[in-house]
This record gives structure tokens, sequence and C-alpha cells, in this order.
């Protein structure tokens, strides 16, 4: 791994992982397209502490109110309630993540990473993404959000652990589904992510090789980072006046040119 490519990889990493256009599938294509060699899991953790980072900085103001609320549930109504429990409606809503994590961990690494499996579930969950945003016109908050509806969310997050689904993704649309608005239901899906995250991180830690730490797993961590913070930005500005559709047409255009590339190769 060479500073090049650690710098490109970090970029994909830190915009894939928020817009809803799936990092792990891309991580698995762009490789496939130039002919780089898989990195193996000691590099993702690279990756994936810069969005842990991003995450953090970004929202960290939410998670300290959501963890203050969450230890004082005094509620008075039924919307108060649910805002009081959001921590723990978020506790509920990573288990289906965690389930699957714990099931798929063996398969992640080898099994998962075909690109013709990829440019399939972009497709799918592209085309998924854009009939529910076009279908839908919720008007709830997270503020609303109950137990059922965090849990189904997190089943969104528990599928998006197949490379091409996208995490942020996935969230979003069941998200809609469940009647949130497109700024809540895109705010809903960065914050449900910090638990499984956190998670992944701290198992992939176990597996961790201390020597790998070197100048482009650094740049890897500090590009996935930045690019990821600047990528949280820019889609809760989007969604206040845009949909997701050109999100979708992204996807099926490289969809496509996967499938070319894995026929014609």
């Amino acid at each position: 791994m060479n500073i090049i490519h650690a710098l490109v990889l970090g970029i994909i990493q830190g915009v894939g992982e928020f817009l809803p256009i799936s990092s792990s599938g891309h991580l698995v294509v762009v490789p496939y397209i130039f002919g780089w060699d898989y990195q193996g899991l000691n590099f993702d953790i690279a990756l994936h502490t810069g969005t842990l980072l991003a995450l953090l900085i970004f929202f960290w103001h939410d998670w300290a109110n959501i963890i203050s609320a969450g230890i004082s549930m005094k509620s008075e109504n039924k919307s108060e309630k649910n805002s009081h429990n959001l921590l723990w409606i978020i506790l509920v809503g990573s288990i289906p993540a965690a389930i699957a994590g714990y099931l798929l961990e063996s398969m992640a690494e080898h099994a998962l990473r075909n690109p013709l499996l990829v440019a399939i579930l972009l497709a799918v969950f592209g085309l998924l993404l854009w009939l529910v945003d076009y279908a839908t016109s919720g008007k709830l908050k997270i503020k609303d959000i109950g137990y059922v509806k965090g849990f189904l969310i997190g089943i969104g997050q528990a599928v998006a652990l197949f490379p091409g689904v996208s995490r942020s993704g996935a969230t979003i649309t069941a998200g809609l589904l469940t009647g949130l608005d497109r700024e809540n239901a895109t705010r809903f899906s960065f914050i449900l992510a910090v638990p499984a995250v956190v998670g992944a991180f701290a198992l992939s830690l176990k597996s961790f090789d201390p020597s790998v730490i070197t100048v482009p797993f650094l740049v890897a961590v500090i590009t996935s980072a930045a690019f990821g913070l600047l990528s949280i930005k820019f889609l809760l500005r989007y969604v206040s006046k845009h949909g997701f559709a050109w999100f979708a047409i992204y996807r099926l255009a490289l969809a496509a040119l996967i499938i070319i590339l894995y026929f014609t190769r």
C-alpha cells in the first residue's frame, strides 16, 4: 500500500460512508477496476477509524444530549418520553447490526467481496431508495421515533453489512418508510451509526496488528475523517432541499459499469 492508494481509498471511505452510495461497495470495486490488491482487515480499520472520528466530532453535542436525557427519564407525553428514551431506542436499533455482524464476520473479508454481487446490490438498493423517497412524504421527527421504528431502521443497518447496500442508504430508506422526513431520516441514520461503528471498531482490534501503523495507514485515517466530516455536512444540507434521485442514478450507472467490466475482462 502506497500513499496514493491510501489517499484515494481514504477519500472513498469518507465520502461513501455517509452519502448513500456504499463505501464498502466502492472499496471492493475501485481496487477491482485498477487491479489493486485487497489490503485486508487491518487497513479497513484505518478507514473506519477515520469515519468513526468524523461521526464523533460532528455529533458529539447530539450524543451528549442523548446520554443526558437517557439518564434522566422524566416525561409527560409520548413525544417527550421518546426524546428521553432515545438512547435506549438507539441501542435497541443497534441490535440487528450486532447480530448480523457476528454471523457474517467470517464472510466479511472474502465471500462478500464479489464485484458482481456489489453491482446487483448497488442497483437494487439504489432503486429502492429512489422509489421510497418518491412515494413517501413523512413529517415525523427524531423525537417521534419509538422502539419499534428504531428497531425497523436498525434492520436496514444490518442489511447494509453487505457491500453495495450502503449503511446510510439503507437506514435512510427505512427511516423514510417509518414516516420520518428526509432531514430527520438522514440525521438519525448518522446518529444510529455510532454504536455500530464503535462496536465494529472494538471487535476489529482483537486481530489488529500494530505494525501496520505506517504513513499510508495514518494518511487513510486522516483523509477518511476529513472527507467524512465534509460528507455529513453536505448531505444534511442537501436533503433539506432535494431528494435522493441523483444518488440512485449514480448507483445504477456504477452498477452497469461494474457488470460490463465483469463480463468483458
